[in-house]
């Protein structure tokens, strides 16, 4: 049986290696995502309004481009984890830096995943917008967001279906 004294022993240092990996892993540190490269930005490939451009870069494009924002938390290992992780899942899912890259049919279908996520307040993440306030959506900005997403995809669609008609 464990007296006091041991417990407590133990307890200490149980504490002082929590703190030690604590220290240890904050100089453990993935890249940051801020390439400064927009030659493939959706931008390159379809219209996009300045205040279109405006709400995406304030509410998407921190996890959704090759370029994001850190504010001093994502400095503090392991939250600094967590956010490239978000990031990294963000960017698989749709990346705005990278828009240009994707296939007429690709892009069509995140085009208009862009408006039914919008539409099904799936995204921003609430988990973002408790830490990014101004990255929750309006209903005004929302309906901009999701009426510019369906402009744009029938723009595109009708575009590549008289381009793929052959005289």
């Amino acid at each position: 049986m464990l007296n006091c004294s041991k417990l407590t022993a133990m307890i200490k240092k149980l504490v002082l290696g929590m703190g030690i990996l604590l220290i240890v892993i904050q100089f453990i540190r993935p890249a940051y995502n801020q390439s400064t490269d927009s030659s493939k930005d959706i931008t390159t490939v379809v219209a996009v309004p300045d205040d279109v451009q405006k709400i995406l870069k304030s509410s998407c494009y921190d996890c959704h481009s090759n370029y994001t924002n850190y504010p001093w938390y994502d400095k503090i290992q392991p939250v600094r984890w967590w956010v490239e992780h978000h990031i990294k899942e963000g960017k698989m899912h749709l990346n705005f830096s990278e828009f240009a890259n994707y296939s007429i049919k690709k892009q069509l279908e995140k085009i208009n995943d862009l408006g039914e996520t919008i539409d099904n307040d799936e995204m921003p993440l609430p988990a973002y917008t408790i830490m990014h306030k101004e990255a929750k959506l309006t209903v005004t900005e929302k309906e901009l967001l999701i009426n510019w997403a369906n402009e744009t995809y029938d723009m595109m669609d009708a575009s590549n279906s008289e381009s793929s008609i052959e005289p």
